[in-house]
């Protein structure tokens, strides 16, 4: 406490003023607690029973470091530990910096009248009373900055030990862990699970700038493989997700139980995987199916067009893209046409090469496989 130091260099209180004023800090410390209690709400219950003695005790020991120094014995540091551990129990009570600074001010108003009213007497010279009131005040700003130092410190202490515990929770609900495990998880992170949450898929870098234009209570993830970033959103409207992520490279996943939104990544995952222009998962199911075992998705195409394969390159495009359109527009010929940019004649004809190459053409069976494989490239 170097300023406090420098004042106390300049006043030495002698052996009967120190004597006098040690002799009231029981009365000093109880008027101090007592005026913290009636003049600062926050403190009415607190100061009360076991917790009051404790407290009492703590003033009574920072006003004797104060005698100490004002005498030239101390440094008075131990003090100002003491005040920093005060400033992190005060978080830990759940009470603000604003209260403690308020009882702070109130406690040095209180403690200078206590100890001007015991110096003075004892014989302290009138010119080193003003040194004394000095010395007191900048004792207790020193004190306050103390606390405030360990309140933040213990804000931030836990605000990181918070977020540590939200993103661990986000890593095991993208892990697909059991529903057990993570509802312990949210509990331990003091998180209140949704019904239902949405994955996000986005660049790292976008991922913390977008989620404050989110819910609070979204998890984030900006350390994924290849730069990636994940939201999970709460309960999101999804028009309303969409167009708070409009200027944002985003993957939106579709909304699924908290503790299946494994599933939602997933998917995004895979989306992202088929097209970068891929936004919205919901526009794109017909893709996401087919593409969903690509292996069995080819095994299914060339097994189904074989007939086709006996063709020239050229006949078989055209008569693949006739079998697509005339499937996507059940039979009807003059759409079919329309959507080909042909006769309805060239239809019937080529219509008939396929009926030869497909006899089985009408069969439920049949149109099934070829709608599957002739699918991904219409949509």
């Amino acid at each position: 406490m170097s300023r406090v130091t420098q004042r106390a260099s300049e006043l030495a209180l002698d052996e009967t003023t120190v004597t006098a004023l040690r002799a009231a800090l029981k009365t000093t410390a109880d008027e101090v607690v007592q005026a913290i209690i009636d003049e600062v709400p926050s403190y009415a219950n607190a100061l009360s029973g076991s917790m009051g003695g404790t407290i009492r005790r703590a003033v009574r020991t920072a006003l004797g470091h104060y005698l100490d120094l004002a005498s030239g014995n101390a440094t008075g540091g131990d003090a100002g530990d003491a005040a920093y551990e005060l400033g992190r129990g005060e978080v830990r009570d759940g009470r603000s910096m604003d209260a403690l600074l308020s009882a702070y001010r109130v406690g040095a108003r209180v403690a200078w009248r206590c100890l001007a009213a015991g110096a003075v007497p004892a014989g302290l010279p009138a010119a080193e009373v003003a040194k004394f009131a000095e010395l007191t005040f900048a004792y207790i700003d020193e004190l306050s900055a103390a606390s405030a130092a360990g309140h933040a410190d213990e804000l931030a202490a836990r605000g990181r030990a918070h977020e540590r515990r939200l993103e661990h929770l986000a890593r095991e609900i993208l892990a697909g862990v059991s529903p057990d495990v993570l509802l312990a998880s949210a509990q331990r992170a003091g998180w209140q699970p949704p019904d239902s949450l949405t994955a996000v898929l986005l660049p790292a870098a976008q991922a913390r700038p977008a989620y404050r234009a989110l819910d609070p209570s979204t998890l984030v993830l900006d350390d994924l493989p290849d730069a990636t970033g994940v939201l999970l959103v709460p309960d999101a409207d999804r028009s309303h997700l969409l167009r708070r992520l409009t200027d944002r490279t985003a993957v939106v996943g579709p909304a699924r139980p908290w503790t299946r939104a494994s599933a939602s990544y997933a998917r995004a995952v895979r989306a992202r995987s088929l097209s970068s222009d891929i936004r919205d998962t919901e526009d794109h199911l017909p893709e996401l199916v087919l593409s969903a075992d690509a292996d069995a998705f080819a095994d299914l195409r060339a097994r189904a067009l074989a007939p086709l394969r006996t063709l020239p390159v050229a006949t078989a495009r055209r008569l693949e893209e006739t079998l697509r359109a005339w499937l996507l527009h059940q039979g009807r010929r003059d759409e079919v046409a329309a959507a080909l940019f042909v006769h309805p004649q060239t239809v019937r004809y080529r219509m008939s090469q396929l009926r030869e190459l497909f006899p089985d053409l009408a069969s439920p069976h049949r149109v099934l496989e070829l709608t599957l494989a002739v699918g991904l490239r219409a949509s």
